[in-house]
């Protein structure tokens, strides 16, 4: 943390007041921090103690009208190292979700270059209402991070989920980011997404319903946590996030071929697409018309991706694979670690509520080569991609 440039922005939430301890935990590590509030913010904690704790001037205001002397939102947004807005009113996270810039730290959030993290806070139906819901996911499906709010009393006297996390979990947050881009930094990340079309004439295909939602997640924390990141995409309609290199492709033999040639080149390869076990074993050159009656469709067995990469595979290279699974879950997914030669797999099952195909939300179980068993609840898939990111890292010597 030393050395790196921390911006906070402050809304007009109760747990403004937390602010003060955060500014000391970055300030006392050797980060510079600057403080953006909303004009509302300084009913609840007032400039000059976030001054004092930051040893900084704490912006407010676009210009200060006695001297004419201007902020630049612009600038400001570019110096930091990561931005972080906490306490997220819901106000704020809707403004930021839609792109409404009547304020200095909302001007600054539309300018920043860096990693965003937003650490919401508000009462428990607020909270649960689906416009709340739906402005959070927007602004993880760009690219920011939700330091999810908390169970507890309320400032309502209501006792439910919103409040803002303790200073403590969102420092360490913070702090893991830049252990993580310091740890990857320059290293190659492949990760597979998406499903693969496997033609049967010039209209139809066989498919499934994966959404590719948790690659793109896993490319998009890999990349801000320094490494470079080469993503393999089945047909999604996800924009791939910025700096990544996307290959796209449409069958299973693609995504083979691409896989095969790009590994070699990898320390670490992420097998989280869903590609097809089967394709015809004939693709017809026109369009199959109804009147024919009942057609009987051969399959062949496509390549399997993993398998050839774990035969590949050297000792300083990492691969890891997804099940999913409908039963016999654990089982199947240690046969598939351990047959394939993986180092991790990661278990999601569709009996699980919100995981699996086109949910913003997975359940996963991480299992080693080791048969360590690592258990995550329900979580949104960005927050899934940074467990992972961990796992690996405390986990794996990759320099070895």
């Amino acid at each position: 943390m030393k050395g790196k440039n921390i911006l906070i922005g402050v809304s007009a939430g109760i747990a403004a007041y937390k602010i003060a301890h955060l500014t000391r935990l970055f300030v006392n590590t050797g980060a510079f921090v600057r403080i953006v509030m909303t004009p509302m913010a300084k009913q609840f904690i007032t400039p000059l103690t976030l001054a004092t704790l930051s040893k900084n001037q704490i912006l407010v205001d676009f210009f200060n009208p006695e001297n004419g002397e201007w902020n630049s939102h612009v600038d400001i947004g570019l110096w930091a190292d990561v931005m972080l807005v906490a306490p997220a009113t819901a106000n704020t996270i809707a403004k930021m979700a839609h792109g409404i810039a009547d304020n200095l730290l909302l001007t600054t959030y539309l300018s920043a270059k860096c990693p965003v993290f937003f650490a919401p806070t508000m009462d428990l139906d607020m909270f649960k209402h689906p416009a709340t819901r739906n402005n959070i996911r927007i602004l993880n499906e760009r690219g920011n991070y939700c330091i999810d709010a908390t169970n507890g009393e309320l400032a309502s006297g209501l006792i439910g989920k919103g409040r803002m996390a303790e200073p403590e979990e969102i420092f360490k947050t913070i702090e893991q980011l830049f252990v993580s881009i310091k740890y990857f930094k320059g290293k190659n990340v492949l990760i597979t997404a998406g499903p693969t079309y496997e033609a049967i004439d010039p209209v139809r295909f066989i498919g499934n319903y994966s959404s590719g939602k948790m690659g793109y997640a896993l490319a998009e924390a890999f990349k801000t946590h320094g490494a470079n990141v080469i993503l393999i995409s089945g047909p999604v309609s996800i924009e791939p996030p910025q700096g990544v290199e996307i290959v796209k492709i449409t069958t299973a033999e693609e995504m083979y071929n691409v896989c095969v040639e790009k590994f070699q080149h990898c320390e670490i390869a992420i097998m989280s697409a869903a590609v097809a076990d089967y394709t015809p074993s004939i693709q017809l050159g026109k369009k199959v018309k109804r009147d024919k009656g009942e057609i009987n469709l051969e399959l062949k067995p496509t390549k399997d991706i993993a398998q050839k990469l774990g035969e590949l595979k050297n000792e300083r290279q990492l691969l890891i694979g997804f099940a999913l699974e409908t039963d016999n879950e654990m089982e199947n997914a240690i046969s598939k670690l351990k047959k394939k030669n993986l180092d991790f797999i990661i278990l999601n099952s569709l009996n699980d509520k919100g995981a699996g195909f086109n949910f913003d939300t997975n359940k996963v179980t991480i299992i080693d080569s080791n048969n360590n068993i690592t258990k995550f609840e329900l979580k949104t898939k960005k927050e899934i991609a940074l467990d992972i990111i961990h796992v690996i890292k405390n986990s794996i010597n990759i320099d070895k």
